[in-house]
């Protein structure tokens, strides 16, 4: 059985607590990006405190290797539509088709972030 990977990405509320969530993250070269949607409290959360954890995880979100610290930019323009192309081109069935019309069917806005590893 092939086993499909993801990542936990970890972000925190106002009070300082842990959220962890499933998503795809897409490497090219030395950069990292993962797509959400604008109404998501992943998004408000990111707004508000841009710091994360990311680490591999099952598809479900369990992680499966220690966490890094790193911050996530909000993306818009160019930069977006960039990580957009890339995390469509390595997925091209869940993220570049699923994604893209759940996203358009219910009137969500597609936001992209790209991922900073912060100093150990």
């Amino acid at each position: 059985m092939r086993r499909r990977w993801a990542s936990e990405l970890t972000t925190y509320k106002r009070d300082g607590t842990p959220v962890g969530t499933a998503v795809n993250i897409v490497v090219e070269g030395t950069r990292a990006f993962f797509r959400t949607y604008e109404q998501s409290w992943k998004f408000k959360r990111l707004r508000h405190n841009p710091g994360v954890e990311i680490a591999p995880a099952t598809v479900t979100g369990r992680p499966v290797a220690p966490s890094i610290r790193a911050r996530a930019r909000l993306l818009d323009g160019v930069e977006a539509e960039q990580a957009a192309a890339i995390i469509d081109r390595r997925h091209p069935i869940f993220q570049g088709l699923v994604v893209h019309q759940a996203h358009r069917l219910l009137g969500y806005t597609t936001r992209y972030f790209e991922l900073i590893p912060l100093g150990s």
